[in-house]
């Protein structure tokens, strides 16, 4: 019996990348799925399966998939394609269905796992889009055999219905798009209407209409109809009226002096809601009064001369009139044949109209208020109206009640203008909705009659951009040209760091550099993120949730980011792209994890930063590392390179070359002083400082940080900082445990020096050997009687690869006479004990080859280490420890350093008397 295809497509994984990722330059939704036995059924071999999903889903005809040309995607329906590929256009096209127009996709196996592929998608909400991950797929499955409980109309309006849940209303979106057209950054804020425009400290905010610009108080003033009135009134403009009443007998009077027909309305109603026109008498005003004090917040009700006339609305931004529209309450033309009812249904069916402000136009609503409405025109809903006849079912003329709007931009006398901007001066609001009711927009009120009956904060924008009849007008233009003027920054320079070691270090580094220009610098590392100096957070910063905490912060003008591997794996990056990405190496570590088996699908991984390089930004990417070399062929913008190669090597002469066209590179030129750090810029060349004479170098014999330097000055240089600052900057830096804690802190412990760093790996592990050669052969040169001991206390992390931890405990053996292997405390899925001893392994087979080390240790708790370490260390001898705890350690260097020299002080560089020194938590 052959295999007949059953429902297996099922999700493995979900990823959602919130900025450029491995798969796209922009935001996007992975899912990781298995067909199951759905890889031996491409499309063409289910029956009926193509044309049930094209009806269920007819925009799919539009897709042009890899074929470039409408209809390529039914096209490779009909020749058969894998449900993969589908499940990734039906989220697409379930995407498009709700109004999101997002093209973006592609579909690819999984390597070594056959029936699993990758499924990569756009998305404009991370809701929506995983919603219709979720719902493709289900379709999907009850495409290839009918599911009874799957009712495809009832998913479809869920789907809707959340996407409209979650969606911007149509104000905030035409302010988003504007914002975008003119490349200003977006954030949104929350699930509402809160967005952040911009970044830093030149980020504004916006809800709905009203703007970090808009007074509170003027809301306030706005919110009160009466003080309004009041306000306007006294500044001579033409308004009804009024009296403020809290109960239906004075309201009653106040319609008696004022005169009839008047208005009932909510003191701080909104929308239209609770108020009565038309009131012609006591038994009419009794009946409203309870209508309109139930939508009163403070149970108020306001009683107005009625204006005759027409409702306009007049959009006031930034003191300016920018559209009028003329709003027409909801109601129906008779046809002669159809019933009140029939004739709202057939208005509700224009696909113009939805719920809320989903659409431009709102359905019209038949409650009890419209009922009564009809009923006081001499219908009821089962009646059919005379054709030509017009039934109104509301009084008011606003969007959310059903009504329409007609623009009347370029009909209003410029008389009424000049009142509509002098009312919103007089209230304050940068963004009014001025209400007048009138005969004709065309002629001055003072003369024909009319009155503002109402100013509103936060005016919706639809009647404007979406008007029923006329012509649309573009009125998120002045909103966002009042928010940022012509020439105004909304973004703030982002440099970016990655590579395998010196991530914290260079970014250090670089945000020193700036800090001492008088930039405010947020900055995100494995320690933590800072702005200005201050540590707000301590743990593993690193991600993208860090990098939005640094963009959302009003203090930072410069932001400084340390990007690490899984963070790009796990979200993508933080942010839309960076002024400037250092590349420092690229070199095996953290392998085995996340489907990155080789050095250079790591290196694809860390090269997302130079695509995120604008065309006017800057890469700074390591000359003397091959794979980050190969980078430079992703960079829109300009590379500048560094390298340690001396003059006349293969790398030097491509630099050299790179510069001759006008390129940029920091390089270093040996002398019999010592290495100079050379700037590099076309054909000119500029000194910016002596290696031996920075502090972070320790007189030249740290070479990673000789490293480190470069790229920082590299990035300084590229962000536009000026060679003296660049120079001050790295002079003044060290690896002190306030400048950077972890990273060759360097202790006195009773006369043994001690080092203090984060090393973690086995290519850190050859850097700092080198460190520990160059130290070494100083302090034997000064002790004339006895070599001093090299003892180093290593350890690695568990999600390791055993061959990386036996690599890593091999070459310790070559640069240290005692090894001491300990364990971290998160075991990070390994058993205790288990890593020390592929460790030791490594340090026994270096050991049986003849290396410098001649006896191991494991001490798998790390305190106990240290205190085995310096038990056992005499005077002038060398410990390098290479912590986990950094805070701990540190703080029982201090203790041990009391117990040798009691009553001594505390190290300078120790942070013993520090009252936030505390361990960081592992993130993730």
């Amino acid at each position: 019996m052959s295999e007949r295809p059953t429902p297996d497509l099922t999700i493995l994984e979900t990823r959602v990348y919130r900025g450029a990722n491995v798969w796209s330059y922009e935001k996007a939704i992975h899912l990781v799925v298995d067909l199951g036995v759905l890889e031996k059924f491409p499309t063409n071999t289910i029956p009926g399966f193509t044309d049930n999903l094209l009806e269920m889903l007819p925009g799919l005809r539009q897709h042009s998939c890899s074929r470039g040309r409408r209809g390529g995607f039914v096209e490779r329906l009909n020749e058969g394609t894998w449900l993969g590929h589908v499940a990734e256009h039906t989220a697409l096209a379930l995407e498009q269905v709700v109004g999101h127009d997002i093209r973006r996709g592609k579909t690819r196996q999984v390597k070594g796992r056959p029936g699993v592929y990758n499924v990569i998608y756009g998305y404009a909400d991370e809701q929506v889009g995983l919603a219709a991950g979720r719902l493709a797929v289900r379709l999907v499955n009850h495409l290839v055999e009918a599911d009874p409980e799957f009712d495809w109309e009832a998913e479809l309006e869920s789907y809707i219905l959340r996407a409209e849940r979650t969606a911007f209303g149509p104000s905030t979106q035409a302010i988003l798009d504007e914002a975008v057209s003119r490349d200003i950054p977006w954030l949104r804020l929350n699930q509402h209407s809160l967005v952040q425009l911009g970044h830093g400290a030149h980020a504004k905010r916006i809800r709905a209409t009203m703007t970090s610009e808009t007074s509170s108080i003027a809301v306030d003033i706005a919110s009160d109809k009466d003080l309004t009135t009041t306000l306007l009134g006294a500044a001579g403009l033409p308004v009804p009226k009024q009296e403020m009443m809290r109960s239906v007998d004075q309201a009653v009077r106040a319609a008696e002096r004022i005169g009839y027909p008047v208005v009932l309305k909510p003191l701080d109603g909104n929308h239209g809601r609770g108020v009565i026109l038309d009131n012609e008498n006591e038994a009419d005003v009794r009946a409203a009064f309870e209508i309109a004090k139930a939508e009163s917040r403070r149970g108020i009700v306001l009683v107005e001369s009625q204006i005759v006339g027409k409702d306009y609305r007049c959009l006031i931004i930034d003191g300016r009139m920018a559209a009028i529209a003329e709003r027409v309450p909801a109601s129906v033309t008779g046809d002669g044949t159809s019933t009140v009812e029939q004739l709202v249904e057939l208005a509700n069916a224009d696909p113009r109209r939805g719920v809320g402000h989903e659409k431009v136009l709102t359905r019209i609503k038949v409650d009890e208020a419209a009922v009564q409405l009809v009923r006081d025109q001499g219908f009821a809903l089962d009646d059919v109206p005379p054709e030509g006849t017009t039934v109104k079912l509301a009084l008011t003329g606003n969007m959310s009640t059903g009504g329409i709007s007609i623009d009347r931009t370029l009909e209003a006398h410029p008389e009424n203008v000049e009142i509509a901007e002098e009312a919103a001066r007089m209230i304050g609001l940068d963004i009014a909705g001025i209400d007048f009711i009138c005969p004709d927009i065309t002629e001055p009120v003072r003369e024909t009659g009319g009155a503002i009956c109402e100013v509103n904060a936060a005016p919706g924008f639809r009647m404007h951009t979406h008007p029923t009849i006329g012509e649309p007008q573009f009125i998120a233009k002045p909103v966002v040209d009042m928010l940022f003027p012509p020439g105004a920054p909304s973004r703030i320079p982002i440099v970016a760091v990655t590579g395998t070691n010196g991530k914290t270090t260079t970014s250090r580094m670089i945000s020193h550099i700036f800090k001492g220009m008088g930039r405010k610098v947020g900055m995100t590392s494995t320690d933590g993120v800072v702005i200005d100096e201050r540590l707000l957070i301590r743990s593993d910063a690193s991600g993208p949730r860090s990098a939005r905490m640094v963009l959302q912060n009003p203090r930072v003008d410069f932001a400084v980011f340390e990007v690490a591997r899984g963070g790009i794996l796990r979200e993508g990056l933080g942010y839309e792209r960076n002024d400037v990405a250092v590349v420092l190496n690229v070199q095996p570590d953290h392998l085995g994890l996340r489907g990155i088996d080789t050095v250079e699908q790591l290196a694809d991984v860390k090269a997302v930063l130079v695509e995120a390089v604008p065309r006017d930004g800057h890469a700074v990417l390591n000359a003397d590392d091959p794979l980050v070399r190969e980078m430079r062929r992703r960079c829109s913008g300009q590379v500048v390179w560094f390298s340690m190669e001396e003059p006349g090597s293969e790398t030097r002469d491509m630099i050299d070359a790179h510069c001759r066209r006008g390129g940029k590179a920091l390089v270093l030129e040996p002398s019999e002083r010592g290495e100079m750090i050379v700037v590099k810029h076309g054909r000119r060349e500029m000194q910016l400082a002596w290696t031996h004479l920075l502090p972070a170098t320790f007189s030249g014999r740290a070479r990673m940080n000789v490293q480190n330097s470069l790229a920082a000055a590299a990035a300084a240089f590229a962000a536009g900082a000026p060679l003296h600052d660049i120079r001050q900057g790295l002079r003044t830096f060290s690896t002190n445990y306030y400048l950077s804690p972890g990273r060759l802190n360097e202790v006195d412990v009773d006369g043994v020096n001690v080092i203090v760093d984060y090393c973690h790996n086995a290519p850190g592990m050859k850097m700092l050997g080198d460190f520990v050669d160059r130290v070494g052969e100083s302090l034997e040169s000064s002790h004339e009687l006895a070599r001093p001991s090299r003892i180093g206390i290593i350890a690695t992390a568990g999600d390791r690869r055993d061959q990386d931890m036996v690599e890593l405990g091999h070459i310790a053996a070559q640069h240290f006479d005692v090894v001491v292997v300990r364990e971290d405390t998160q075991l990070r899925g390994r058993e205790r004990g288990e890593v020390s001893v592929l460790v030791a392994e490594g340090v026994r087979a270096a050991m049986a080859e003849g290396t410098r080390c001649k006896q191991l240790e494991v001490v798998v708790d790390e305190l106990d280490a240290v205190r085995h370490a310096l038990s056992r260390a005499n005077r002038g001898d060398l410990v390098v420890v290479c912590v986990d705890k950094h805070a701990e350690v540190m703080a029982e260097l201090e203790s041990w350093s009391h117990q040798a020299q009691p009553g001594s002080g505390a190290n300078a560089d120790s942070p013993a008397a520090d009252p936030d020194y505390a361990p960081a938590p592992t993130e993730g």
